[in-house]
């Protein structure tokens, strides 16, 4: 192992040197490669730098994932390694990348933070409470988003007929204007037919609207940014933490609520607007996270005595 060694420290020094990595960068790198030279060493051929090949590297990067490190980590070592293979290359220690036939790791896409249905309850609550008719537009927002799980900017563009005669359907013009039908619940309707007779009073002198929620705004209708400052105040009042509060927690609650009660996947993909069931599935891992912590922190047996 000393040629690995030697290696090693020529590469860190080059980077120091040339690259002006910084001592915690340096310390990174040490540490990625003698986990590799430790996981080369209990292979039976106990390949080096020098010999390492793409089938030892996949070995590794199994290793790696039988671990449970995070994606984004198995990135930065991968990353990390790389650059100390192309260092070898230059130097002559190796005339190939044994990385060049290995695709890079996936980082996966991190899940969205969840409010618990509790917790939705509450900012509905509060919002019902709160008095005049920005109280009532505001209750409309929120009951209609958790009822239909809309982007926010799908949302506050709402035209008014957009509503369905029977108002158990919202027409919905998303991305690429595709066009779909999301349905709504008791609540989200009764929400908006208290709102409805007050609607023309946020319109610009009383005015006719297309809108359903109009404003004195450029684009005529109610702001995202107004609308989440609404929001984030309102979770202020019920107690909760309003970093974690925005429109886009409150569609992600409508799909995982969803998905937590037994909804079938593809009908919550067609609800949201998803065009690839993929995008969809992180719901189904956010709801599998939610019950391992329930696990984790009521049973009885994941007790430590």
């Amino acid at each position: 192992m000393a040629d690995e060694a030697r290696h090693l420290d020529s590469f860190l020094e080059m980077m120091a040197a040339e690259r002006g990595a910084a001592g915690n960068t340096i310390a990174a790198y040490r540490r990625d490669a003698e986990d590799l030279l430790q996981f080369l060493a209990s292979l039976p051929d106990w390949p080096t730098f020098a010999n390492v090949e793409d089938r030892h590297l996949r070995l590794y990067l199994a290793s790696l994932a039988a671990r449970e490190l995070a994606a984004r980590t198995v990135s930065r070592r991968v990353a990390a390694l790389r650059q100390l293979f192309g260092f070898l290359i230059a130097e002559g220690v190796r005339g190939d990348d044994p990385f060049a036939r290995i695709d890079p790791p996936r980082r996966g896409r991190p899940l969205p933070s969840l409010l618990s249905e509790d917790e939705v309850g509450r900012l509905l609550a509060a919002a019902k409470a709160r008095p005049g008719i920005r109280g009532l537009r505001l209750h409309a927002l929120l009951e209609l988003l958790y009822a239909s799980g809309l982007r926010v900017t799908e949302l506050v563009s709402l035209p008014v007929g957009a509503l369905a005669g029977d108002r158990n359907l919202i027409s919905v013009r998303g991305k690429g204007a595709k066009e779909r039908l999301v349905p709504i619940g008791e609540p989200a309707r009764a929400a908006v037919e208290a709102y409805l007779p007050h609607r023309r009073k946020f319109a610009p002198d009383g005015a006719a609207s297309k809108f359903l929620f109009p404003s004195r705004s450029r684009e005529g209708h109610l702001s995202r940014s107004h609308f989440a400052r609404e929001l984030k105040a309102l979770a202020g009042e019920c107690g909760l933490d309003a970093t974690r509060i925005s429109p886009h927690v409150l569609r992600h609650a409508f799909a995982t609520h969803l998905l937590a009660n037994d909804a079938d996947l593809r009908s919550v993909q067609r609800m949201l607007g998803h065009a690839d069931l993929a995008t969809t599935e992180i719901y189904t891992h956010l709801v599998d996270e939610r019950l391992r912590r329930l696990v984790e922190v009521h049973h009885p047996l994941a007790k430590g005595e």
